[in-house]
């Protein structure tokens, strides 16, 4: 089964949803068949490159302080219960993420994709971590244990920025407003976080629609005896059979 996740890394919901990915998985019973696909949707690719406060950005958006941290207190303390802790939804800084996005698309094909994805999300969210100029993301990178040189030669080429482009507008053709968004085998979405339970949910019910179970073998006539014999004997049909 294929499992394409569509997110942001400064998107807090992303974030939680990496994390309960992760979980679901641990209880599927065939996560060995599973493929995780990390791909690029950028929320505000118009944000100045210095950065700027989650506060300001609710600021500029009507949104008081007050009614900033009941939007962000309770996804904290989700990610705290979930043991992701500190995770600052609320007092961080965030930027444009096209060349994180571009790090993140080299280090998937260092074969490194998941993993990093991880780390930057934890970098952001538990570091207050900004990712938003070239220096700041290559020093991400050779921090992760991904090639500076090779990954400083991939952002200055702009060796993934149609990747990362492709990636939004395929998310936007499937009818993706926003971020988290999740496919499951092309053909179940998740739009928004939900639970590791309701997750879990969603692959057991693709899981069984692919795979169906096959039809119990039922008797259609019997002749005489307990099985077909020929010439090297006779072979037993168990039954009754239902």
């Amino acid at each position: 089964m294929k499992i394409e996740f569509w997110s942001d890394i400064v998107c807090p919901y992303c974030g939680l949803m990496d994390n309960r990915l992760r979980l679901a998985l641990e209880r599927f019973e065939h996560a060995d068949d599973v493929r995780v696909t990390h791909r690029s949707f950028q929320l505000h690719p118009d944000l100045p490159r210095a950065g700027i406060t989650q506060r300001k950005l609710l600021e500029t958006h009507g949104i008081s302080a007050a009614d900033g941290e009941g939007i962000f207190a309770p996804i904290e303390a989700a990610a705290r219960a979930e043991g992701l802790d500190p995770y600052r939804a609320l007092e961080r800084t965030l930027g444009p993420t096209d060349l994180a996005h571009e790090l993140l698309a080299h280090a998937a094909d260092k074969g490194r994709g998941e993993e990093t994805w991880t780390a930057m999300f934890r970098a952001h969210f538990g570091e207050g971590r900004r990712l938003w100029t070239e220096d700041e993301v290559l020093g991400f990178a050779a921090e992760t244990g991904l090639d500076r040189a090779d990954a400083a030669r991939a952002l200055r080429e702009r060796r993934y920025r149609d990747r990362v482009a492709a990636d939004q507008r395929e998310a936007e053709r499937l009818g993706a407003g926003g971020t988290p968004f999740t496919v499951l085998d092309g053909r179940y979405a998740l739009r928004g976080a939900v639970s590791t339970d309701e997750l879990l949910a969603a692959m057991t019910t693709v899981w069984e629609a692919t795979h169906p179970e096959p039809a119990p073998l039922r008797v259609l006539g019997e002749g005489e005896g307990e099985g077909v014999c020929g010439p090297d004997g006779c072979a037993v049909l168990p039954h009754p059979l239902s």
